[in-house]
C-alpha cells in the first residue's frame, strides 16, 4: 500500500475510519520501527522531582494558580537514589522531570546532573521547561545528554490560548535549535485532541517533526483536568475546532498520530505514554509499542510524591512502586516478543561520537 505523507495524506490519514487500511499503516508503521531502531524497547526510568511551576498552561493539573495542589521538591539524595534503583533495573536511561520550578537554580541543576550521571551512570535527559539558554549550555557541560521539550502545536493562535502569559511559539522553537547545536538529543511533541485542535494542525504538527529532525518524540491523548481553564465543564474560552474540524482525544486517534510519527520519522525514538496506558490500562501500552512506538518510560518517583505530580488525573500506575513498575513492564515488553533494551539507547547514527 502507498503511504502518502504529504500534507493532504497526513490529512487523510489522520481521518481514516477503514479498519482494514488502518490495520495496514500500523503494520506498516511497526515494520518500519523494526527496521531502523530494531526490537529493543528502551525503559527510560521518570523521576518527577518537582511539581511547582511558574507557568499557567490551561490543560496542566500542577498550573501555578491550581492552589488546591499541594507542592513537593525532592531532596538531591532522594533523586540519586532513584537513578541508582534505576541502574539497578537495568534501564539505561532517567529522565529528571518537573514543572518551571525557579527555585532550581542553574548551578543546582548541574550539581545534580553530576551525581546522578556520576553515581548511577546513566544517560540522563532533562525536561524541566523553558529556561534560559545559558542554562542549557551549563547542564550540557555538566553531562546532560538529552533534552524534552514539547511544542505542543504548531497553530500560534492555539498555542497562545492554551499558553497565556507565554510569548508565542517561537521561542520555544529557538530553544529547541539551540539545544541541537548544543549536542543535545532532541526531544519535542504534542497532545492528540486538545480543544482548538484542527485536522489541518495536526497534520502541520506531524510536518514539523520531519523538519526538526527530532531525536525523540512524544505524542499522547490529552486527558482534561478538572481543576484547569481547558478541563472545566464547557470550557467556553476554549471551543472545538469549528466544523468537524475537532481532533479527538481518543485511543484510536493516538495510535494513528503514533504510526504516522514513525513514518514521517523512521529512526526517532518514540514513547508508548502513561498518558495511552491511562485510556487503556490493560493494552494501551503494548499496542502503542505495536504501532510505532519503542520507548517506555516506566515511573521511579517515590509513591509519596507521585499522587501529587498531577499533570491529569487517572494516571495509570500511580500506586506501583518502581519495583513493581520494572517487573510489570519487563513481562509486558516480553509478552509481545520484544525485548527491553540496553544502554542508553541512542538514536541510530547519532551516538555520541558518531555520525
Amino acid at each position: 500500500m502507498e503511504f502518502d505523507l504529504s500534507h493532504g495524506g497526513l490529512v487523510r490519514w489522520l481521518r481514516e475510519e477503514d479498519d482494514a487500511r488502518l490495520e495496514a499503516l500500523f503494520a506498516a508503521a511497526d515494520a518500519v520501527r523494526a527496521a531502523h531502531v530494531g526490537n529493543e524497547v528502551h525503559r527510560r526510568g521518570l523521576i518527577e522531582i518537582s511539581n511547582h511551576c511558574v507557568r499557567r498552561c490551561a490543560y496542566c493539573g500542577i498550573r501555578s494558580a491550581n492552589a488546591d495542589v499541594a507542592r513537593y521538591r525532592m531532596e538531591p539524595d532522594e533523586i540519586v537514589a532513584c537513578a541508582r534503583q534505576a541502574r539497578d533495573f537495568g534501564y539505561g536511561t532517567v529522565v529528571l522531570q518537573s514543572g518551571e520550578d525557579r527555585a532550581h537554580t542553574t548551578e543546582w541543576v548541574a550539581e545534580l546532573v553530576r551525581r546522578v550521571a556520576g553515581e548511577s551512570g546513566l544517560a540522563v535527559t532533562l525536561s524541566l521547561g523553558e529556561r534560559p539558554l545559558e542554562d542549557y549550555a551549563v547542564w550540557r557541560r555538566a553531562g546532560a545528554d538529552r533534552y524534552l521539550l514539547r511544542f505542543e502545536t504548531t497553530d500560534p493562535v492555539l498555542f497562545e490560548r492554551i499558553h497565556p502569559g507565554y510569548p508565542g511559539r517561537e521561542p520555544r522553537l529557538a530553544i529547541l535549535k539551540r539545544l541541537r547545536e548544543l549536542g543535545y538529543e532532541v526531544g519535542s511533541g504534542v497532545m492528540i485532541g486538545i480543544p482548538g485542535q484542527s485536522w489541518d494542525s495536526l497534520a502541520r504538527d506531524l510536518e514539523l517533526f520531519r523538519e526538526l529532525d527530532l531525536d525523540m518524540i512524544g505524542v499522547g491523548p490529552y486527558i482534561p483536568h478538572p481543576a484547569t481553564p481547558l478541563g472545566a465543564d464547557g470550557h467556553p474560552d476554549f471551543p472545538a475546532a469549528p466544523d468537524g474540524g475537532q481532533v479527538p482525544n481518543s485511543e484510536a486517534m493516538t495510535y494513528k498520530v503514533l504510526a504516522l510519527t514513525r513514518l514521517v520519522r523512521p529512526d526517532a525514538n518514540i514513547p508508548s505514554t502513561t498518558a495511552l496506558a491511562t485510556l487503556n490500562t490493560e493494552q494501551g501500552r503494548e499496542l502503542g509499542l505495536q504501532r510505532g512506538a519503542n520507548i517506555v518510560m516506566p515511573n521511579l518517583t517515590p509513591p509519596a510524591y507521585r499522587a501529587l505530580y498531577e499533570i491529569y488525573p487517572g494516571k495509570a500506575c500511580i500506586s506501583e512502586t518502581a519495583a513493581q513498575c520494572a517487573l510489570c513492564l519487563d513481562g509486558r515488553i516480553h509478552a509481545i516478543g520484544r525485548v527491553p533494551g540496553t544502554g542508553p539507547g541512542w538514536r541510530p547514527g547519532h551516538e555520541p561520537g558518531g555520525a
